[in-house]
């Protein structure tokens, strides 16, 4: 079983977790739509990346009473 050899105090503990804290999400804003995305991410909003269409967006999806 591990057990210290000399009491780590409260301030060295914290010390050494001052990095382990989580960074604040960077949104910008889409060239095409306007809606705020991930850097470097496709729009999840209208389906641009770059002034590209990489996913085509369908506005309204119309399922069958039979089909369901």
């Amino acid at each position: 079983m591990a057990v210290q050899q000399n009491k780590v105090s409260k301030s060295r503990r914290n010390n050494r977790r001052a990095h382990d804290s989580l960074s604040a999400a960077n949104p910008n804003e889409c060239p095409n739509c306007g809606e705020l995305k991930r850097p470097h991410h496709v729009c999840p909003a209208c389906g641009h990346y770059a002034d590209r269409e990489i996913v085509a967006m369908a506005d309204e999806v119309d399922l069958d009473e039979d089909a369901a």
